[in-house]
């Protein structure tokens, strides 16, 4: 059985000060939590207070993404070697704003996910279509693209550490939610892929996310789906009160 797994991607968001406070505070709410997997991922220069202020709790730390070279004159960038010294476990790859704003190809994100696995980080790899896409029909199509291409050459050993998210664009940052049954569907395509290439094993292990303006008024009928293991949350993941509540509702 999957154990069910949110992430709190705060984007850029948050000081120092602010860092400090909503781990604390998250630190209280969560202290009881154990039957399933939490992980906030800062801004990278609060990375090392996080694994500070962490340290034996039942959170974890990731990064909201990476590049794929471990080292060299890549002004500006992080290696994944950073992200492990700084004390991350896993790190979000892929992201719709990644790939949006920041051009952002499959084969990149495939180079990343190589990279993470290598270095022993768990990648979150991020899939999902846009408005226009959705409204063409060509859901299927874009998600079963970027999967592709995201794994291409990967063995179903390799992909054993890797969770999915899939994240409608149009329903990120936008108040819009995929329906239950929208999001479903979607999870639902993704397994059977992955059950395709992969192998049932792999793909009934795998744990597949959803993001896209997760709240605690939707996260109990989103959960509620079979194919749906947890949750990538952005905004309501700002707030102590409301990301403990989406991961309660997790627990149910």
């Amino acid at each position: 059985m999957r154990v069910p797994f949110v992430t709190g991607n705060w984007k850029m968001h948050t000081t120092a000060r602010e860092t400090r406070d909503l781990l604390n505070s998250l630190k209280a709410l969560l202290k009881d939590i154990n039957k399933i997997t939490v992980a906030v991922c800062p801004p990278f220069p609060y990375l090392f207070l996080a694994s500070e202020i962490l340290e034996g709790s039942s959170i974890h730390v990731g990064a909201q993404n990476m590049y794929w070279e471990i080292e060299g004159a890549y002004t500006g960038e992080i290696s994944p070697r950073m992200l492990k010294d700084a004390g991350c476990e896993f790190v979000i790859i892929g992201h719709s704003e990644r790939r949006k704003l920041f051009k952002e190809t499959d084969e990149m994100v495939h180079r990343k996910i190589q990279a993470a696995l290598t270095e022993g980080l768990h990648p979150i790899v991020c899939v999902g279509e846009t408005l226009e896409e959705r409204e063409n029909g060509k859901t299927t199509e874009v998600v079963e693209s970027q999967i592709k291409g995201a794994f291409a050459g990967f063995k179903a050993e390799e992909l054993k550490g890797i969770t999915i998210a899939y994240e409608p664009v149009w329903a990120i940052g936008t108040g819009k939610t995929a329906t239950p049954e929208q999001a479903e569907e979607v999870h639902r395509l993704i397994r059977v892929w992955l059950a395709d290439r992969f192998g049932r094993e792999l793909a009934e292990e795998i744990r597949i996310q959803y993001g896209g303006s997760v709240k605690p008024e939707n996260a109990a009928t989103l959960l509620a789906q079979p194919n749906i293991d947890g949750a990538l949350v952005g905004g309501a993941s700002l707030k102590a009160e409301s990301f403990a509540a989406i991961v309660t509702q997790a627990c149910l």
